[in-house]
């Protein structure tokens, strides 16, 4: 896709300078031919040319002594713009006056400015009365026309260049070709090197979101983010073919500072599990979910979806070391969120959290899924000490949908799910946090109605027997609270777009049975609101 855009970057660029080229020639050849047959001129149109090209040695000379210092001036009109709109690029990306003196159009551009001004000069010290060297001459003409023609459409194209968006997506680029060819490489030296290179990228894109994000500029920080998680999905695909001293942490990046804060046994298990690129990549996601947390929360959640992302990649490869380091930094990210009070970051992380628990579900990982439901019944149980109640409420409806999927999938984690859900509303009664609990058996009671309205009765009586000691004024606020929703979408706009107690009419058809084993009838009035 970026070479497609690049070509055509290219292209637009190529045609810009032959429309200036063409409207150039077709004015001045116009005028010119219209003078020279007005003045009586012959043999058409190859004779007009002869004509021009006749050059006289005394008139011609002041001209192309001129042609010089025109390179000379348009060349130094290109470097100063140039070098001011890098330098300002610069101060904000790191890296960027390096790849700009890469590019090969830079580079063609830089030299051709370079070879007219030598050229010109040299056509200055050529010229004699009785001698014209007519070839050079017209040479160094279309040089200097050149020069003219291509400086408008060459500033469009530094700005196309320097554009955060397309830095960025060459420093992901550049970032796969290293991973890529220091993974296949048999000379560990070279491998080594390729490993500082690669890390050397991601800190780049870590820079480039950081900066952005500093200055409220989502759209730049966003890319950032992606393209370190679109990096890390094509790392993936080319994991397998990697060498064994690809996946040693070499004594280049030894020494990068998050290398060094490690324990060395903690390095040692890296290189066992042959993930510290993705450990590195996440690494980058944590540093930037910190520098977001509280000032834009959008970037928050999009480092929740593309870690998700690597996650399902990696439940697809069957990488359970992977999987394994994913769920450890979704955990760090709601450790972060919990400790910054922030339901709101909470709330939007643990969506993409059960969403991860829900795809190892479908790919029949149901040991993984387990894990990640004790996690989060783990953080669950924090938020109720901390009596962030929302969080808590957040997490039993999620872990109700993650067993109503294991049980439609008839996953082999089905029963250490629904354990660990019920274990949820386990903690000790804190004053005030009666409303967590009310959530948690709400969210029990909808897992039990969906039991009951596919025939499964046992299932649906384990809830019951679990809750059969609640207060009866609780069971009978959940009964007619439950009952009371209709509509599905919530009445704001969110993420999850569900609201919490809606159930289908199938399965709220189903409480008053349900209800009936705790001893509480359909006909009992609702409590006052």
């Amino acid at each position: 896709m970026k070479r497609r855009v690049r070509s055509e970057m290219a292209t637009q660029w190529a045609r810009q300078a032959a429309i200036l080229a063409s409207a150039a020639i077709v004015v001045f050849w116009g005028f010119y031919a219209f003078d020279f047959f007005t003045a009586g001129g012959h043999g058409g149109l190859p004779g007009m040319f002869a004509h021009y090209l006749r050059y006289d040695g005394t008139s011609v000379t002041n001209p192309v002594s001129t042609f010089s210092g025109v390179n000379s001036a348009v060349f130094g009109i290109v470097i100063t713009v140039v070098s001011i709109i890098v330098q300002l690029t610069a101060d904000r990306y790191t890296g960027v006056a390096r790849m700009f003196l890469r590019d090969p159009v830079n580079i063609g551009v830089s030299a051709y400015f370079v070879v007219s001004c030598v050229v010109s000069v040299w056509l200055s010290t050529s010229l004699h009365d009785n001698y014209i060297p007519r070839a050079t001459v017209t040479m160094v003409l279309s040089l200097t026309t050149g020069s003219l023609v291509i400086m408008a459409p060459y500033f469009s194209y530094v700005f196309w260049f320097l554009e955060p968006e397309n830095i960025v997506a060459r420093i992901r680029k550049q970032a796969i070709i290293l991973a890529h060819r220091g993974a296949k490489l048999d000379d560990e030296a070279e491998s080594f090197a390729d490993q500082e290179r690669t890390l050397s990228a991601l800190e780049e894109l870590t820079d480039v979101a950081n900066n952005s994000i500093s200055g409220q500029d989502k759209i730049v920080a966003s890319a950032a983010v992606d393209s370190l998680k679109d990096f890390a999905l094509d790392y993936l695909k080319e994991k397998p073919d990697a060498r064994p001293s690809w996946f040693l942490i070499g004594p280049e990046i030894k020494l990068n500072p998050d290398f060094v804060a490690m324990d060395p046994t903690a390095v040692t298990d890296l290189e066992k599990r042959r993930t510290w690129v993705e450990w590195k990549v996440m690494r980058q996601f944590l540093s930037i979910y910190n520098e977001a947390l509280g000032s834009m929360r959008d970037i928050n959640y999009l480092i929740a979806i593309d870690t998700r992302y690597i996650g399902e990649a990696a439940a697809e490869a069957k990488d359970e070391q992977l999987i394994e380091l994913v769920y450890r930094y979704m955990n760090s990210y709601i450790r972060t969120t919990l400790n910054a009070g922030d339901v709101r970051t909470a709330y939007n992380v643990l969506n993409q959290y059960r969403k991860l628990v829900e795809s190892m579900l479908r790919v029949g990982n149901g040991k993984a899924a387990l894990t990640g439901v004790k996690h989060m019944k783990y953080y669950g149980l924090v938020s109720f000490e901390r009596e962030l109640r929302f969080i808590t409420e957040t997490v039993a409806y999620d872990l109700a949908q993650i067993s109503q999927i294991a049980n439609e999938l008839s996953s082999t984690a089905e029963q250490g799910i629904l354990n660990e859900f019920l274990e949820l509303d386990r903690p000790p009664f804190v004053r005030g946090q009666e409303m967590a609990l009310l959530g948690v058996r709400k969210a029990q009671t909808k897992l039990a109605a969906f039991y009951l309205s596919t025939g499964q009765e046992d299932r649906a009586r384990a809830i019951a027997n679990d809750m059969r000691n609640e207060p009866e004024d609780r069971l009978r606020t959940i009964f007619h609270q439950l009952g009371a929703v209709e509509n599905e979408e919530f009445w704001e706009i969110v993420d999850r777009g569900k609201n919490f107690d809606y159930m289908p009419v199938e399965q709220r058809a189903c409480l008053g049975a349900f209800f009936a084993w705790l001893n509480i009838e359909a006909s009992t009035q609702p409590p006052p609101a």
